[in-house]
Order: C-alpha cells, then structure tokens, then sequence
C-alpha cells in the first residue's frame, strides 16, 4: 500500500466534498496572563500564572494512545499480508489490539487540549505574540520530522513510499495540505486542523480577548461547522472545518469556566460540543478506522471531558510533578515522529522479539528521541526564532513606509 492510500483511508473524511459562578459582567477587565512567549516548550499555566500539571500528563496519554493505535490497532495492520507485521495484529497480540483499536480517540482529545491551551496562552496577548508563539512552538520539530521521516523512509523502504523531493520540500511550509500535496507522514493531517483554528482565533485575539467575544467565536463557528456539510460551499467547509471544530470549541469553553467559573451557557456550549463529538465519532468510525465501537468511543471520549471539567473548575489544582513538565514537552515530537518511522523500524524487527515487547520498546525508543529533539533541537531553534522574528516585527512596526 503506497503512503498516499494510506493516508486517504487515515484523513478525516468529508462528507460533501472530500451555584454557579457567573462571568465577569460587561466592561469587566480581564485578568492579564502572565504567560510570556517562550523558546521551551509550551508552559500550561493557569489565570493565577500556576502550571497546569494535569494538563501535560493528559497530552503524553492521548501521544501514547495515538503511537499504540498506529502500531497495533488500526484496520491496515490487522489485514492479512500488511506490511507492518505481515499477518493480522488480532492474531499476534488480541489483547492489545482490543484496546488499541481505541486510541485514536487521542486525536480528538489533542484538539480539545489545543482549544483550551491556546485561548489561555493568547489572553492579554497582541496578534503579533501569538503569531510568534505559534511559530516557535510548532516549526523545530516539524522540521526535524519532516527530515526525520524522509530519512528514514529512504534508509529503509518497502513500508511506505517516500514523496518526490518537491513535494518534501514544501511539507516544510505545514501548508501542503492546502496545495493537495501528500504529508511526509500521515499524521501530519492533524497540523491542517489546527492551523485554520489558528487562524480563525487571530480575528478574535486582533480584537482583544473577552468573555463574551470568545462566546460569540464558539456560537458562530458552530453555527458554520453545522452548515457547511450541506451547503456544497467548498470554502465555507474548508474554513469552518466541520470535523474538528466542535474539540476545538469544547476546549474553548472550558478555559472560559477555569477562567471565569461556570455558567449555564457555558455547559450549553460544552453540551453541544459532546453531542456532535459523538457524531463526528460515528462517522469517524463507520468511514475510517472501522476497528472500534461507537459506545466504546464515546464512553472514552466522555471520560476525557469530565477530567477537562475537573482541571477547569481547580479539581486538579493539586497534582504536581516536574516528570509532568516533561512528559509534556515530549508530546508533540513523539507525535509527529512515531508513526512512518516507527511501523518501518517494526516492520525490520518483527521477528526479533516478542510483538509486545517490540512495541513498547519502540515508543521507549521514540519517546528518548523525542526529549533529545526538546532539549537540543526545539529549545535552541525556538529562542533563534524568537529572537529573528521579535527583531523582524520591531523594524516592521519602526519602518517610516
């Protein structure tokens, strides 16, 4: 199976076309982050400027189910003949693959992480800031996986077929899904997602974030998720993003009740959010994964929102521990390096040892990959990039035309 087959039959898919506490009232100012833009990795922290340690533990969780998924319960790895591990997974370890069938929900539960982190990290914040923050958070390691992956794909065929040259080279830009150009690794598909959601929140942080412009953001992208399937408006589905926007929404809604407590339009918002989360399970199921339940889902699903619940409304406020800080900064490079490059390694070593344990010692693998690439890689590039881009937009801002 070629990378790009997989990776039509691993996209979202789309349907048309491809007491309680109230708000601040009114004119209220709004409490100021004291979240600075920084070169390490993003710092979780709360309206008092505390770290939100239950927050990265929830990240590696939803990596690790996302990596164990990918190597041992997805549909293409428990087909007969797959080139992962040549006969059925369900075979080999039925057990794991039980429950593996289930992480890809660590996708979805990533989406509703980012609402939450990037409405906190972007309060009190100007356009400018953000846009840097974005940038030296998301680039240094995309591009050491994008060089990564290619490396390893040429290095060791017959797994997945590396992309032309071309077609690599503008995988560095993140925008290739927007050219129709294939990914580098299929996971890469999430990295489209969130970079409209990026977008459509700058008009809101261009504006000054409140509590109630938030609010109207969530209401009228939902409003523009729920049409855009049925309008055959190509744009409109391309910007209002249908398939994620409701995670991205629920994480939006939370941060609000940790921000400024609870309320019941709030829950409303949240409530929404579930039941067309659900829906977006569903479908996700019957047209992609085909490997799992729709209940089991949810249940999981559900499970995740109330924990979100607990961190938003200061039941976790408690949890402490620096193995959290760094379990969050390997998050994202595990993400984003694990899947070609880890089947590929599995593929090489499948008759080794036992399939369990090659599994684990892969994401064992991966995982110290990934604090080298935090701690050599992302840190340095980070504070470089910082420092070019703050240099960049004060001679901008200082230019006479």
């Amino acid at each position: 199976m070629s990378m790009q087959e997989a990776q039509r039959r691993t996209s979202i898919p789309r349907r048309v076309l491809s007491g309680l506490h109230q708000p601040l009232p009114p004119g209220t100012a709004p409490v100021r982050s004291t979240t600075r833009a920084t070169p390490r990795a993003a710092v979780v922290r709360d309206r008092a400027g505390r770290r939100l340690y239950a927050i990265d533990g929830i990240r590696l969780l939803a990596a690790l189910m996302v990596a164990v998924h990918h190597y041992a319960g997805t549909n293409r790895v428990d087909q007969p003949g797959n080139r992962v591990w040549d006969r059925p997974v369900s075979d080999i370890m039925p057990t794991v693959f039980r429950f593996a069938s289930y992480g890809w929900i660590g996708v979805e539960i990533f989406f509703v992480i980012s609402g939450f982190v990037i409405c906190m990290s972007c309060w009190g914040r100007s356009p400018r800031q953000f846009f840097v923050s974005r940038v030296i958070r998301l680039y240094p390691a995309y591009w050491f996986a994008v060089a990564f992956t290619t490396v390893v794909l040429t290095l060791l065929p017959g797994v997945w077929d590396r992309l032309r040259t071309r077609d690599v080279l503008l995988n560095v830009t993140m925008l290739q899904s927007g050219s129709g150009v294939m990914n580098v690794d299929g996971v890469y598909w999430t990295l489209w997602s969130e970079l409209r959601f990026y977008l459509l929140f700058l008009v809101v942080v261009w504006t000054g974030l409140t509590y109630r412009k938030v609010v109207v953001f969530c209401c009228v992208w939902g409003a523009a998720a729920m049409l855009a399937p049925i309008s055959k408006l190509p744009l409109l589905e391309l910007v209002a993003n249908p398939e994620g926007a409701w995670y991205f929404i629920a994480g939006l809604a939370l941060y609000l009740m940790h921000r400024f407590g609870q309320d019941l339009l709030l829950w409303g918002i949240l409530a929404m959010a579930w039941l067309m989360g659900q829906r977006e399970l569903g479908i996700r199921i019957d047209e992609v994964e085909h490997v799992s339940g729709w209940r089991g889902s949810v249940l999981i699903f559900t499970v995740f929102l109330l924990a979100m619940v607990a961190i938003a409304l200061g039941a976790t406020d408690r949890v402490r521990g620096r193995w959290l800080v760094t379990a969050g900064a390997l998050t994202y490079p595990l993400y984003l390096m694990h899947y070609a490059a880890g089947t590929t390694l599995i593929n090489r070593l499948r008759d080794t040892m036992d399939a369990r344990l090659l599994v684990v010692s892969v994401i064992a693998g991966f995982m110290l990959l990934s604090w080298l690439v935090h701690r050599f890689v992302e840190r340095p590039v980070a504070g470089l990039l910082k420092r070019g881009l703050d240099t960049s937009f004060a001679r901008l801002r200082n230019a006479s035309g």
